[in-house]
C-alpha cells in the first residue's frame, strides 16, 4: 500500500509545474522503494504510471517538445531504478539507503543527459565530448534536487520505519496478544 500511495506523490510532484527552488520530485525515490518492496509482477504500474506523466508533459505542458528516443532512455532507466532498489534494499542498512540516494540521481543524471545529449530533437548540443560535457553541466541543478529528494523519501520510507522498530522492539507476545 505504501508504494502505490509514494507512486501516487510521484506522479503529482512530476505534476506539480517546477518553477524557481520546486524541483523536488519523488521519482527516484518512488522508484528505487518500489523495487525494494514490491514483487516484480507489479513493476508495470510504477513504469505506465510515470510513462503516461511523461507522455502528457512533454505533448502537452511542454510546448515544441515531442516523444523521441530520449525519452525511451529515460523510461529504460525507470526499469533500472527498480532493479536497483530491488538489489540495494532488500534489507534495508544506513549503508545500503545511502548507497542507494547516491547510486539513484546519479545513474539517472548520467543515463537521461546522455541521452538529451545523443538524441534530443532540438540539437541543443553539439555531437562532441565538449558537447556532451555542456549537457551535463546544464543537468547538475536537477540532479542536486533530485539527491535531495531521493534522501528525503528513502530516510522517510525507510530509514523512519527502520529507526522506530530498532527503538521500539515489539516482544514476541505482545505480537501474539495484540497489545
Amino acid at each position: 500500500m505504501a508504494a502505490y500511495l509514494l507512486l501516487l506523490v510521484a506522479v503529482l510532484t512530476r505534476l506539480i509545474p517546477h518553477a524557481g527552488w520546486w524541483h523536488f520530485t519523488a521519482v527516484t525515490g518512488c522508484l528505487l522503494y518500489f523495487g525494494a518492496k514490491r514483487p516484480w509482477r507489479e513493476m508495470i504500474a510504477p513504469l505506465a504510471a510515470l510513462i503516461t506523466v511523461d507522455c502528457y508533459l512533454t505533448l502537452f505542458a511542454y510546448p515544441g517538445y515531442k516523444l523521441g528516443a530520449e525519452s525511451f532512455v529515460s523510461w529504460g532507466w525507470y526499469l533500472l531504478a527498480m532493479l536497483m532498489g530491488s538489489a540495494l534494499l532488500r534489507k534495508v542498512t544506513l549503508a545500503r539507503g545511502v548507497a542507494a540516494a547516491l547510486a539513484g540521481p546519479t545513474s539517472f543524471f548520467l543515463v537521461s543527459n546522455f541521452g538529451v545529449w545523443a538524441f534530443n530533437s532540438f540539437h541543443t548540443y553539439p555531437r562532441s565530448f565538449g558537447g556532451l560535457m555542456t549537457c551535463y553541466a546544464a543537468g547538475v541543478p536537477f540532479y542536486r534536487y533530485d539527491l535531495a529528494a531521493t534522501a528525503l523519501v528513502l530516510a522517510a520510507m525507510l530509514g523512519v520505519p527502520a529507526l522506530v522498530r530498532r527503538t521500539h522492539p515489539v516482544r514476541a507476545e505482545e505480537a501474539l496478544v495484540g497489545k
